[in-house]
Formats: C-alpha cells, structure tokens, sequence
C-alpha cells in the first residue's frame, strides 16, 4: 500500500510539471485560442494546489491525525 501511495504521489507531482511547462509554452503562443487557454490553465495551477491542500486538511481533521490529543498522549509515553 506503501508503495502504491508513493508511485501515486510521483505520477500528481510529474503531470503537474507537464501541466505547468503547458502554461508556459502556451504563454509566448500569440492567438485568440491560447489566450483563452491560458487563462484556463493559470486558474489551474492556483485552484489544484488550494484544493488538494485543503483534502488532506479535512482528511487530517476526520481521521483526527496531528491533533494536540495525539502529540501529548506520545509525550506521555
């Protein structure tokens, strides 16, 4: 499972490289078209890291992972 999350992790990293070498390319391409599309792709890459940001804030708070209870009931032991 381990493994699984880690080949997971490299394949987001790596297409959102592709994704943001995308906007740069099409950022000196002059027409209608790219302009629209660069649009698109500048809210892109603000939007995905905000929103996968904030699941692993909900997923820290519903499986109660980095609360304060955890960090003093290790300190206790």
């Amino acid at each position: 499972m381990k493994k699984l999350k880690r080949i997971a992790a490299l394949t987001v990293v790596v297409l959102w490289g592709i994704l943001l070498l995308t906007t740069l390319v099409v950022a000196f391409i002059d027409s209608e078209v790219t302009n629209t599309l660069f649009r698109g792709l500048i809210y892109t890459d603000i939007v995905l890291p905000v929103v996968a940001y904030a699941m692993l804030l909900v997923y820290k708070f519903l499986h109660g992972k980095g609360t304060s209870e955890e960090v003093s009931s290790k300190e206790n032991k």
